[in-house]
């Protein structure tokens, strides 16, 4: 609290205390005491507040926190706290701006001015108190109790300061350095990057104490950024040694009672398709014509939970993994190397152990009939995605007879999965060619040719039938326990923004039903290809889909267009799939319904270990994107402006999609204000307008490897007579001095609508 008292009658000056803090002492006294009222003298006696300034200070704040209905004048200079909403439920989602939104667990979105956070952190669980502007029709809150915490672990850079530092994390979302009281400077040099974990947070201090949990090394060091980037989202980076032990001791071999209690595939034609790279064989297919003329195809899968039981280190480890991570040059495995890369991968001319789908089929890719159960096989080749291509367009090579029927049926799978509403959603992936020291060389993107499709379509079919298996079972009137990949509808106000937004670009989406809705996305998608817009538009048609998840309670998959869909393809690399499996064989031997909650906490932890790797995924690529441009300051590439916001422009490079800012401190032709419905920055004077999709050309200025940031200076418009508005590099210097440029105009709705959010939404 702020002391305006003399201390032992010294000459000791009024203690100074900004608004923002003063503030916060207001809030906290009046919720405090929502029964009582107060003027202005009453709560700066509270606080014991005694100088004049101050205690002016503490009447405008009355009057603020009035007007945006935090509390109410009873009568004149007489004010109450208003009584509060219930409490609500939800995760913090942080603003680049250092504000933040909730989104509750009834998936409404509350707004959270940096002022009410009260220490809350991006992805905490927390109870908000909610307030209505109603001139404004939008939900404010403050952050009552942080429940639980996302993460206590940061990654970042040391500044040491005697015997004591600072870390600066990494993380863009953590607004807060972490404060060491005692470092050992034999153990950490200034610089470093190191692993720093919370420890507490004084109620009245505004950045967090913390203790050194590692030090990784020092930064720009590629082991280090690797392993600094899986310490942020707190993925594991090495396996512990005694599960590497244990897992040593597991037999490869295959006994008696396993081949009899198997149906043997060895004799029928069996490869696999993968990544060049890949060293984890998940999945196989066999193809062969039965006497009556139809087709048997088989959908092998490596039999993971043969090796691995249930509540062992080992088991207990996939659990806490929930999947693989796969970084820009490594995949950091679920299980242990001998498992994943050796005895549970299906590799060419050994002996495995599966579990398998089995499917008899007719030349228009009709089921007829299906089988489920356990496997020996035996793959005669191992394919890459590359091969495989090749023996599609020219018809020649090994097992190009097996392959070309497996491609022909996989095409009439995928023609009649978008007749029934499926959704083409096919990004192109980034990939880089890496030296020996993890340097890019160079940019390429991967596609989803033929191939690919071949081994998605059966690989769906699988999925598709066991969950449809164990789904319209029924234990008496109750569906059995499972695990189901779901996707919910989109959310109806995102896909009307959509709609609108495409229209600029002469795209529409028509159609009200599900199938109609997704038939015309399909076509857009379709439109879209080749296009410079291309990757906006596949990009904001994502954003505007729902998150696919784990869940117990099935209600479907609409991207896939499925009523019942689950994992059971991939359990090498997936926790999910193994569960799918022990359960699958469970209810195969008429085995008991399973415990439904302690499934669901499975499915659960398993999405958000997804989504953490799937964002540890993309800050690898972005890190490497930022690398490879390094040595291209000062060249001029065209891109498309990705994204507005009222602080720039981000711009996506056609070349390569290394995605980078224009400040708007940098457009020094004009005063810029944000045109949030039109997603546009909007000059007031020569009403020049920079939107989503526009064509531009930029400098690279500025790389921020520890930031993993890109700055441009924009060149000029692609298509349009505008003349060059390159920024003046000396502005944003940290020396340099202030501008007096107006801050760009927005709103709080705007600042919602343009959160940096990264969604996943993998299948």
């Amino acid at each position: 609290m702020a002391k305006g008292k003399k201390k032992n009658n010294d000459e000791e000056k009024p203690k100074r205390i900004t608004k923002k803090v003063l503030k916060q002492e207001v809030i906290d006294l009046m919720l405090a005491n929502p029964d009582n009222n107060y003027n202005y003298k009453q709560i700066s006696n509270k606080l014991g507040v005694s100088d004049e300034p101050t205690r002016r200070m503490v009447n405008e704040i009355l009057y603020e926190l009035a007007q945006e209905e935090r509390i109410e004048e009873l009568q004149r200079g007489k004010f109450r706290a208003v009584m509060q909403s219930p409490l609500v439920v939800g995760i913090i989602e942080m603003n680049p701006d250092g504000s933040a939104d909730v989104t509750t667990d009834d998936n409404k979105e509350i707004f959270i001015p940096d002022f009410r956070l009260n220490h809350a952190l991006h992805g905490d669980r927390v109870e908000v108190s909610v307030y209505r502007h109603r001139r404004r029709g939008l939900l404010d809150g403050e952050v009552v109790r942080v429940i639980e915490r996302a993460k206590r672990n940061f990654v970042g850079t040391i500044s040491i300061i005697r015997n004591h530092a600072f870390v600066i994390p990494d993380n863009k979302l953590m607004p807060y350095d972490i404060f060491i009281p005692r470092v050992d400077t034999r153990e950490v040099r200034n610089g470093q990057k190191v692993i720093v974990q919370i420890t507490d947070w004084p109620a009245r201090e505004k950045t967090p104490n913390g203790k050194i949990v590692e030090v990784l090394g020092d930064p720009g060091v590629h082991e280090v950024e690797m392993h600094a980037i899986l310490a942020e989202f707190e993925l594991p980076y090495r396996f512990p040694e005694e599960l590497d032990r244990l897992a040593e001791k597991i037999s490869d071999k295959i006994t008696e009672a396993d081949y009899r209690e198997r149906r043997d595939f060895r004799g029928v034609p069996t490869f696999t398709i993968d990544p060049f790279d890949a060293k984890d064989f998940d999945d196989a297919l066999s193809v062969q014509y039965l006497p009556n003329g139809n087709i048997e195809i088989g959908v092998h899968i490596a039999d993971v939970t043969h090796y691995v039981q249930p509540n062992t280190p080992i088991d207990n480890e996939a659990i806490e993994r929930g999947t693989s991570v796969y970084l820009v040059d490594r995949c950091v495995p679920m299980l242990p190397e001998r498992l994943s890369n050796y005895i549970c991968s299906l590799r060419p001319n050994e002996e495995k152990l599966c579990f398998s789908a089995v499917f008899e089929m007719n030349e228009n890719a009709e089921v007829l009939s299906q089988w489920f159960g356990r496997t020996v096989i035996l793959s005669k080749r191992r394919f890459s995605y590359e091969e495989a291509q090749a023996i599609i367009e020219t018809g020649k090579g090994d097992m190009s007879e097996q392959i070309l029927l497996l491609h022909k049926l996989a095409q009439k799978l995928r023609a009649e999965r978008f007749k029934k509403g499926a959704i083409a959603f096919e990004r192109v992936e980034v990939k880089f060619n890496l030296d020996d020291k993890g340097r890019p060389l160079g940019v390429y993107f991967k596609e989803n040719k033929e191939s690919n499709q071949l081994i998605e379509e059966f690989m769906l079919l699988a999925n598709r039938k066991v969950a449809k298996l164990i789904g319209t079972r029924k234990d008496g009137k109750h569906v059995l326990p499972f695990v189901y990949r779901i996707h919910d509808k989109p959310n109806e106000e995102k896909i009307n923004a959509f709609r609108s937004f495409i229209t600029r670009f002469g795209y529409s989406i028509s159609g009200t039903t599900d199938r109609q809705v997704s038939k015309s996305l399909n076509q857009l998608m379709e439109k879209v290809k080749g296009r410079p817009e291309q990757n906006l538009i596949e990009t904001l048609a994502l954003r505007s889909m729902a998150k696919a998840r784990y869940s117990t309670e099935n209600i479907g998959h609409y991207g896939l267009a499925f009523r019942y869909y689950t994992h059971f393809t991939s359990p090498i690399r997936r926790y999910p799939d193994m569960m799918v499996h022990r359960l699958l064989a469970h209810y195969l031997n008429n085995g008991k319904p399973k415990d439904k909650e302690q499934i669901e906490q499975l499915c659960k932890h398993s999405t958000d270990m997804e989504i953490k790797a799937t964002e540890a995924e993309r800050a690898s690529i972005k890190y490497k994107q930022v690398e490879f441009m390094q040595d291209k300051i000062g060249d001029t590439f065209k891109g498309v402006i990705s994204g507005v916001t009222n602080f720039g422009l981000f711009i996506e490079l056609t070349a390569n999609q290394c995605e980078g800012l224009v400040a708007i401190r940098d457009l020094d032709d004009d005063y810029y204000r944000f045109d949030e419905e039109g997603y546009a920055l909007v000059g007031q004077r020569n009403g020049r307008r920079f939107t989503l999709g526009d064509e531009v050309e930029v400098e690279i200025w500025r790389t921020n490897l520890a930031k993993k940031q890109l700055d441009f200076k924009l060149v000029g418009m692609i298509g349009r007579s505008d003349k060059p508005l390159a920024g003046k590099p000396g502005k944003s210097e940290p020396n340099s001095k202030k501008s007096t440029k107006p801050k760009v105009k927005s709103s709080r709705k705007g600042q919602q609508k343009t959160r940096n959010k990264q969604k996943s939404r993998r299948r």
